[in-house]
């Protein structure tokens, strides 16, 4: 698979997050039209025992970070940006042992807030599991993140 320096910077945050370390994310593709995450399934993150649907908790931490991430895809430049808003939408149950993905692109950015939309979906796009929309707020080019943060994006740092 092409390795694109938008990709790498993704990937870069993604391992800066412990949360997302935790659930194993990975990038699956980052380019300027959006960013698509992958989640694996694991008996871990199952809400239903019965039936081994992953808990709605591990889908709202991908969507929320995936809607996050598309941030650079918009902007083409690394800002500090928090979630304002983030609605998601559960449309069916996860299959068990499917991994699930996410998707996620800007559809407006203004200079102080940017309109995010995605899915989380298994096998299908066409057939999501989860739709989300978000707001995230811009504080700036100049805000950076705490301990080496805005570093370790550009790959300067451990």
């Amino acid at each position: 698979m092409n390795e694109t320096p938008l990709k790498a910077q993704a990937q870069r945050f993604l391992s800066a997050l412990r949360h997302c370390q935790v659930l194993q994310m990975r990038v699956d593709a980052a380019d300027e039209k959006g960013m698509t995450l992958v989640m694996p399934y694991s008996p871990r993150i199952v809400g239903n025992p019965q039936n081994g649907a992953i808990h709605g908790g591990a889908i709202t931490t991908l969507m929320d970070t995936t809607c996050g991430m598309a941030i650079l895809c918009g902007l083409g430049a690394f800002e500090v940006c928090p979630t304002l808003d983030l609605r998601i939408d559960y449309l069916h149950s996860s299959i068990a042992d499917h991994d699930v993905y996410g998707y996620a692109e800007c559809f407006r950015v203004t200079r102080d807030v940017i309109f995010i939309r995605g899915s989380a979906y298994q096998d299908d796009p066409a057939r999501p599991i989860a739709q989300a929309v978000g707001t995230y707020m811009r504080l700036g080019k100049d805000i950076k993140g705490g301990l080496g943060f805005s570093q370790r994006l550009k790959g300067s740092a451990q």
